[in-house]
């Protein structure tokens, strides 16, 4: 498995190590009201809370809740749609570790 990819930023192709990136998002579960339970590809399970984020305009749809749980993962980054998505670092970063806990790659 390589451990870099290509990416394309307008005109501008770069190579993006993916030894110094953090882990994205490998699977998903919709916990409760406007939490994500997202296990990574370094193995570990977090919970993010998307109550923060209802606030801002980009994230309105967020807060029909039969939509928020229609989250999925495309390349690493959990989305919702074409225009929503959730960036990939921050997903990581400002996740809780949670103990004890285990997701399949079936979900």
């Amino acid at each position: 498995m390589a451990t870099w990819q290509l990416a394309i930023d307008g005109n501008t192709i770069f190579k993006i190590d993916l030894q110094i990136m953090n882990p994205r998002a490998k699977n998903i579960y919709y916990k409760s009201p406007y939490k994500l339970l997202v296990t990574f590809t370094n193995g570990e399970v977090k919970e993010f809370d998307l109550k923060p984020y209802l606030k801002y305009p980009i994230y309105k749809e967020l807060k029909n809740e039969s939509f928020c749980r229609k989250a999925k993962i495309q390349n690493g980054i959990v989305v919702w749609n074409d225009e929503i998505d959730l960036d990939p670092d921050r997903l990581y970063l400002e996740s809780t570790i949670i103990k004890n806990y285990f997701l399949t790659d079936s979900l």
